[in-house]
């Protein structure tokens, strides 16, 4: 069993798949579509951050691929219909990395009131600037987050007990926590926010969704901070509202184009700007976050390989199964049509094998059906399930 992990994933989930009986690999970088059908020769479970896209090409190339993580919460860098299609579970870390992005966005936020960039600069170059010209407080100033989830309710949390305002806007029905107000348009919440943080994901109806008109329709001399993914912002109209003085301050985290390994160049047209802070790609990137995330998606990826459980997968049915430490388990991935499960155990029943438990899941297209049995299944009823006409793929284990 192989497992190939790329991107400086933390140490902790290679010595975790060790322990389950992997041969891992880790790799410091990103690969290529090209690099990566080459490497994912004989590999079962392959491990990535945000640099490395998983294409239908690479899948195609891949079939010995059980299993996708991404170490990171976005899942956008993976082909995930040509995944799923195929029975390809993914899963990534929706939760692990939260604090340390609220973290980087609330010192941002201060350094930024601050004017801290223009400070550290001048002080590195040997000029004393000692002037609160432009310097606030971030106390009663009024921040706007875009996106409630997991990351904007939590630095809703944060920001108020620093003395902030918060109000928020979100497609979804999100409910607020504290004393955050709910805008009803986004429209609105620029037009009274000091400070704009986003946090939406990645789904590619948000591509370019902050541009000269978000900007423009923003509050006089604030701030804005993206933390969430580089291909919603506009870098280029951000440049010109920073350069005309309506907006006093940002700070990005991610860009549209980023480098694919450590000590690439990097470019942007917010190189070289008063006040800007630009950071590569590090919101979740604190040594708790990144054991977190490292032992969280091992733990799943292993869980789904090794026993058939789907729980927190992304694109496959859920299907949470404990370890299996007794008997005998069938996994049944297969098209969602009528009438499956009702097959399944008729072909059991006339095969001779008695079902202990059993579970079934549904998610759009695709049906998972996880049976256990205190003895093997017969070589009959494997057959004729692999023989199946919806069937995507068979699979067994034993304790």
């Amino acid at each position: 069993m192989k497992a190939l992990l790329l991107e400086n994933i933390h140490q902790v989930a290679v010595e975790s798949l060790e322990a389950k009986g992997y041969e891992v690999e880790l790799r410091s970088g990103s690969l290529s579509e090209e690099e990566l059908v080459e490497a994912l020769e004989g590999v079962s479970l392959l491990g990535i951050r945000s640099n490395t896209t998983v294409t239908a090409k690479v899948l195609d190339a891949a079939p010995d691929l059980v299993a996708i993580g991404c170490f990171c919460i976005g899942t956008n860098q993976v082909d995930l219909a040509a995944a799923t299609e195929r029975g390809v579970a993914v899963f990534n870390a929706p939760y692990s990395n939260t604090r340390s992005v609220v973290e980087l966005v609330i010192g941002e936020i201060i350094a930024l009131a601050r004017r801290l960039p223009e400070k550290i600069e001048k002080m590195h170059a040997g000029v004393w600037d000692k002037s609160a010209k432009g310097s606030h407080e971030v106390r009663g100033r009024t921040l706007g987050i875009v996106g409630y989830g997991n990351i904007g309710t939590q630095l809703s949390t944060v920001a108020e007990a620093l003395g902030m305002r918060v109000v928020f806007f979100d497609t979804a029905d999100r409910p607020a926590h504290g004393n955050a107000r709910r805008m009803s348009t986004l429209d609105e919440l620029l037009a009274i926010s000091d400070v704009v943080s986003l946090h939406i994901d990645g789904r590619p109806g948000n591509a370019g969704m902050f541009g000269h008109e978000q900007f423009a329709k923003m509050k006089p001399r604030a701030m804005f901070v993206n933390a969430a993914r580089g291909m919603v912002v506009d870098t280029e109209s951000l440049r010109e509202h920073i350069l005309s003085g309506h907006i006093a301050g940002a700070a990005m985290d991610v860009f549209p184009v980023e480098p694919k390994a450590q000590g690439d160049p990097f470019e942007s047209p917010l190189r070289g700007l008063d006040n800007v802070i630009l950071t590569p790609h590090v919101g979740g990137s604190t040594q708790e976050a990144q054991e977190e995330i490292g032992w969280f998606v091992s733990g799943k990826l292993a869980a789904f390989a090794l026993h058939g459980s789907t729980a927190l997968s992304v694109n496959l049915p859920a299907v949470n199964v404990p370890e299996l430490r007794t008997g005998h388990r069938l996994g049944f991935l297969h098209r969602n049509v009528p009438g499956v499960l009702a097959r399944l155990n008729e072909m059991l029943a006339e095969e001779g094998d008695n079902v202990v438990q059993q579970q079934l899941a549904t998610r759009g297209e695709v049906g998972y059906v996880v049976t256990d049995a205190a003895a093997p299944l017969s070589e009959g009823s494997l057959q004729r399930l692999a023989a199946s006409e919806n069937g995507l793929w068979v699979r067994t284990w034993s304790a």
